[in-house]
Formats: structure tokens, sequence, C-alpha cells
């Protein structure tokens, strides 16, 4: 009777990944997410699906890196993964800020280029 609970919640966990993979799929179709940054969740749902089904999976890994809880390795990796998330994220932001400065500025040089066209008397064009 003891193992009834940890296998519902393996189970519980196993679906819930299957059906935030499904979601994450539906989002790249519908052309709401970009695969570059689907495959990150795709990741930590493959994870989240690998250490559903080996249960002694993370101890493992823990005692791999010396980590004497398992649960502060959880802890850990998941802050790290946030942090090299959130500098992916800083670098692509910065080089929209860059494009977006460049496209505004030759938007700039064209409206003038246009206005000066308009401006100018008939007789110069002719």
């Amino acid at each position: 009777m003891e193992n009834v609970v940890p296998m519902k919640i393996q189970i519980v966990t196993i679906l819930v990944s299957l059906l935030f993979s499904l979601y994450v799929s539906r989002l790249i179709i519908k052309g709401k997410l970009r695969e570059e940054y689907a495959i990150f969740w795709f990741v930590c749902t493959l994870l989240l699906i690998v250490f559903s089904f080996w249960r002694n999976g993370l101890e493992v890994v823990a005692r791999i890196f010396g980590v004497y809880e398992a649960p502060n390795l959880v802890f850990t990796a998941a802050i790290f993964a946030i942090l090299v998330y959130i500098l992916h994220l800083s670098v692509v932001i910065s080089g929209l800020h860059a494009g977006n400065k460049i496209l505004t500025q030759e938007l700039a040089i064209l409206k003038n280029k246009l206005n000066e066209l308009e401006n100018k008397p008939l007789s110069d064009s002719i």
C-alpha cells in the first residue's frame, strides 16, 4: 500500500509532462513559439519524464556530483538553467534592440529623402 502514492505521482508527472510537450508543439505549429526556444522546454520536459520513470535517478546523479541531498541538486540545476536561459534571452533582446535601432535610422533617412523629393519644384525634375 505504501507504493501506491509514489506510483500515482509518477503517473501524474508523466502525463503532465507529455501534455506540456503537446502544448509546446501546438505553440510551435501555430507560430507562437519559435523552435529555438522550444528546445529548452522540450529538454526540461524530457528530464522530467526520464526522472519520472527512473525513480532513483536523482539520488544517483546527486551522488555522482557529490551532492548530499538530491533536492539540493534539483534547485541548483534549476537555478543554473534559469540563469543560462535568461542570458540567452538577454543576448537575443540585445540583437533585436540593435536591429530596431538600425531600422529606425534607415526609415528616418528614407522619410527624409521622400520629403526632399516631394518638396522639389517641378522645374528641377524636368
